[in-house]
């Protein structure tokens, strides 16, 4: 398992129920929502972490 960073986060009730209602949906954790979405947004904006990795390895 690759190291993980905890932290706290704040945000209003009603984004955290639909977060929760959203990763219901997808049959996943808040956690997990949170971290899929970050990471999409990381790659859509090309700052994926794993996209440079994967260049560098080339």
């Amino acid at each position: 398992m690759k190291d993980k960073k905890s932290f706290v986060i704040r945000m209003e009730a009603t984004t955290y129920e639909a977060l929760e209602k959203w990763a219901a949906d997808e049959f996943r954790s808040v956690n997990g929502q949170m971290e899929w979405i970050i990471a999409k947004a990381l790659k859509e904006a090309g700052r994926d972490p794993k996209s440079k990795e994967k260049k560098e390895k080339k």
